[in-house]
């Protein structure tokens, strides 16, 4: 649970993937409890004109609540926010989310997009992981993370069906710990809950971001 006075300022973790991604969000997000003191955003390269069963596939293989993001959607503790296909998903304050229809930003949903709005709405906050993927979708974004003082995970090569987008996140040198894909969920746990656990959480790194 988020201690009485901290809403709003639990940690905010962003899986974004491609290529493979349906398999390993599952294997994640299935090792993850109810109770995680953290939101989850999900952004998965989809084809912008099909409907998507990604949230209902989600949804029936982990504990957490999985719902289909929309726009202006509050982010709580325990809860999976999943991009819709065709578009993009911002974080526009330390508590809430956006999305954006465009065909300006391919791919979609724009990893880099979704990490450059996190970092700067939640700072400290912000965790991203870097799954299974083609392409260089999350390699700028994670710079914003890193800059803004957030934390980022990438999935290791030999565990990735697609080792493009990790590979040029873990390219950047930014990537604080590389992983395979059954210890990326304790590793969720673990930062989670030393940023969940602290009286203060993070109060230092905090100042000058969104409440």
């Amino acid at each position: 649970m988020i201690p009485a006075g901290r809403a709003g300022r639990f940690p905010v973790v962003a899986l974004v993937g491609s290529a493979g991604g349906l398999a390993a969000l599952s294997q994640v997000l299935g090792a993850l409890p109810a109770d995680l003191p953290a939101s989850v955003l999900v952004a998965l390269h989809l084809e912008p004109n099909r409907t998507s069963q990604l949230t209902a596939i989600l949804a029936g293989r982990t504990a957490l609540r999985v719902t289909e993001a929309v726009d202006d959607a509050e982010l709580t503790p325990g809860t999976v926010l999943v991009v819709p296909a065709g578009r993009h998903l911002l974080v526009t304050s330390a508590s809430r989310i956006g999305l954006l229809d465009t065909g300006a930003l391919p791919p979609r949903p724009s990893a880099d997009l979704l990490l450059a709005t996190l970092a700067v709405t939640c700072g400290p906050r912000a965790l991203a992981v870097v799954l299974t993927g083609k392409g260089t979708d999350a390699q700028a974004g994670i710079r914003a993370v890193v800059r803004c003082g957030g934390t980022v995970l990438a999935q290791d090569e030999a565990t990735s069906t697609e080792f493009g987008m990790p590979g040029a996140a873990i390219g950047t040198e930014l990537v604080d710990a590389v992983l395979p894909l059954p210890a990326i969920a304790g590793a969720i746990q673990d930062h989670v809950g030393r940023y969940s656990t602290r009286p203060s959480g993070f109060a230092p790194l905090d100042e000058g971001y969104p409440p």
